[in-house]
């Protein structure tokens, strides 16, 4: 008889009990697809991230079709999906106004804006300067309190840039406290090419420290291009984290980023945390099964570790 392998639990000094996994996979995962994945799939993908526990899960974009074709079904997934059930979080992005007020018009309770911490990837990504972008996320962010919606706001390309190269701590945290500035009630600092190691990511939070953006108000948002993203995740946990983005199946990149390689793949994430014993609320086992179907709809295996090690993919 086999028996399914599991981590030792040894829990650690100076970590947290619990954790709050942000699961970015159906957004985040799923807009750099090259072909557009059918919104039925995606809405069973939601459906079976649910089962597996997990509480907050980021289900797409309100973008305009034209930016991002992979994720102009919004409306469509969200008559799908029903209501959110209580204790549940299901953030959308959202670019400006008019997708606030399409989200809005969809009864959405939770918001994201995302921004850059470069001004070449401010205009790649939104046309925008750094300064333009800011301002146009302040009615947003000002018409989703409005209506009662807690708001996220996204920095990117914190901890470097494929175009402009190392990114300065100062002018990733000018970014940051900024955006927190116009009311967002959570900062995720994304390493969206993958380059950050610990020291950085201990440095960059001890800046925003000092800036008056505890390590309460902030999740960290971990891309794998370099094997760095668990380890980082680790050290932001130490100074205090206790918000991780992950992606089932370690699915996701940056459609204006070649670069950028896959998220922090959720089951990698959880076999850490149990081997921790730090709670989370996740079904490990459902996870990978969902992975695994999940790739099967792709017609490729997981890059996830922790699935290709479980399920043999």
């Amino acid at each position: 008889m086999t028996t399914r392998t599991l981590p030792m639990t040894e829990p650690a000094t100076g970590l947290p009990d619990r954790i709050t996994i942000y699961e970015v996979g159906p957004r985040d995962g799923l807009q750099n697809e090259k072909s557009v994945v059918p919104v039925e799939v995606k809405a069973e993908f939601v459906r079976r991230l649910v089962d597996a526990g997990l509480q907050t899960i980021e289900l797409t974009s309100f973008v305009p079709a034209a930016w991002v074709p992979q994720l102009g079904d919004a409306e469509e997934l969200l008559d799908l999906l029903g209501p959110v059930a209580a204790g549940q979080a299901r953030p959308v992005l959202v670019p400006n106004e008019r997708g606030l007020d399409r989200a809005l018009d969809k009864g959405v309770k939770a918001i994201a804006v995302f921004g850059s911490a470069t001004e070449t990837f401010a205009r790649k990504n939104l046309n925008r300067s750094v300064a333009e972008s800011l301002a146009m996320f302040e009615p947003v962010v000002r018409g989703a309190l409005d209506a009662g919606a807690w708001v996220r706001g996204y920095v990117s390309m914190c901890f470097g840039d494929p175009w402009e190269g190392p990114v300065p701590v100062e002018q990733v945290v000018d970014v940051c406290a900024r955006l927190m500035d116009l009311g967002c009630d959570q900062l995720s600092i994304g390493d969206t090419i993958g380059v950050g190691t610990p020291g950085h990511v201990s440095r960059l939070l001890e800046a925003l420290e000092g800036a008056g953006i505890g390590a309460d108000q902030v999740g960290v948002h971990f891309h794998d291009t370099y094997g760095q993203a668990l380890s980082n995740t680790m050290t932001a946990l130490a100074h205090g984290v206790r918000v991780v983005d992950a992606s089932t199946g370690g699915l996701g990149g940056c459609p204006y980023a070649k670069s950028a390689t896959g998220n922090l793949a959720t089951e990698d994430l959880v076999w850490a945390l149990d081997g921790l014993g730090i709670e989370h609320g996740a079904d490990l086992d459902a996870l990978v099964e969902t992975s695994v179907w999940m790739a099967q709809q792709l017609g490729r295996p997981s890059p996830s570790r922790v699935v290709k090690a479980l399920a043999g993919a």
